[in-house]
Order: structure tokens, then sequence, then C-alpha cells
């Protein structure tokens, strides 16, 4: 756990899963108009293909966010790679959205299934990546191999209802930030993840009623679809 609170609005302006502007989320495009917007990070999904690579999809088929048909992890790169992720995009691998943003724009890597998390971290060492970047998941054993994998890795808990004990979750897996559902958050609830040395983001945030209340409570960064409505 981090033992210096990070800066204030460290990333205020966030793409949500890529969905910067009308840009295809989890695409090289998507990571373009984070910059062209000036997103402090863009935050892409991370799955395994049949073959072994990782690449940049959100949900484990590629149904919706493709032409095709199909579960990533019973499909080839080479097969992947022939789907339209949308206005002629590609599924990107993690080499190349590393390569893309490197020294323009941090990355939240959120982790979407088991057995990532020591590729992952080897992917991006190797990549010699400049700038920030966040690994995040809702599978909380996968952050444990994530913390051994890197000692130094900033990593984020994502939270999918207000937790009993806020901060213990967090402290057990030695994270740096914890990410919340935006309708869950509350002044009390940020106040005590602060106290805990803990940088707070909220998700997925995209009316801006909510953008404003998000920003009354003090949180650190704000991941919405539309990051221009910031």
């Amino acid at each position: 756990m981090t033992k210096e609170r990070p800066p204030k609005k460290e990333a205020l302006r966030i793409g949500h899963r890529g969905a910067c502007g009308h840009a295809p989320e989890n695409t090289l495009r998507s990571i373009a108009q984070a910059v062209a917007l000036g997103c402090d990070l863009i935050e892409v999904d991370v799955q395994r293909t049949k073959d072994g690579h990782l690449v940049l999809i959100h949900d484990a088929r590629v149904d919706r966010t493709t032409n095709g048909k199909g579960l990533v992890a019973e499909m080839n790169l080479e097969d992947l790679r022939k789907l339209d992720a949308g206005g002629g995009q590609k599924i990107p691998t993690l080499e190349e959205a590393l390569e893309a943003a490197t020294g323009r724009i941090g990355l939240i890597l959120e982790v979407k299934a088991e057995g990532l998390a020591y590729d992952l971290c080897s992917i991006v060492r190797a990549s010699g990546f400049t700038g920030p970047i966040l690994f995040a998941s809702f599978l909380h054993d996968e952050l444990q191999h994530l913390r051994r994998a890197d000692p130094e890795a900033r990593i984020m808990v994502l939270l999918k209802r207000p937790p009993k004990d806020p901060t213990a979750e967090a402290a057990r897996l030695q994270a740096t930030h914890v990410g919340l559902r935006f309708d869950t958050a509350t002044k009390p609830l940020v106040t005590t993840l602060h106290k805990a040395r803990l940088t707070v983001f909220v998700y997925t945030v995209n009316k801006p009623k909510d953008i404003q209340r998000m920003r009354a409570l003090g949180v650190d960064g704000i991941i919405s679809d539309y990051p221009d409505r910031i």
C-alpha cells in the first residue's frame, strides 16, 4: 500500500473501455482518440486467445463488439484478426496497445480472465512502456498474482458494491487504488479510503449531473465513456 497520497485528481479524465468519442472500444483508434481528448489514462480490457496471445477485448465472446461469433478463449489470434471490431478496426494485441500508448497516455489494464497476471506483467515490463499503468480487476485472486509478479505495481481493486470494511480488501491485496461503482460512492466512504492512503476512482460516470456529484465527493479519478464531458 502506498505511504503517500498520490497527486490530487491524478486521472480525472479517462476513457472507459476505450469508448472515447465514437471510436470503437478496445481499439488502437480509441487510444488515439483518448490522446486527442487529453485523457490522462484509458481503460482497456485484457483476455487470452486460444494460442496464448493477450488481446484487448471486453467480453468473453466476440459477438457484441465485432462482426464475428464465438469465445475469445477458443479462437486463435489469426482468426480474431479477421474480425471487424468497428469501423474497420482490428482487435489489437496487448503489445500493440502498449506501443500505441507509450509516452502519450497512461493505461488501466483490466484483467478480464484468470491466469493472465504473470504474462501480463512480463509483457508490460518487456515493452519498456513509459507512463502510468494501473492493473485493475474484479478478480481479486488475479490481483494477488499481479502483486507477486510485480511488487511495485499500481493495483486497483474494483468493487461492485460497498464493502463492509472499506479498506480490508485493499489492504489484503496491497492495493494502491480502489474503483467504486459511482452510485455506491459516498463522501464518508471516499474519506475513509483516502485516510487509508488509497486513490479512489469511480466508474462508469456518463451523465453531467453524476460527473459533478463525483467531483464534489473529491474522488481522484472519474472513469467515463464520455471523457469530453468532464
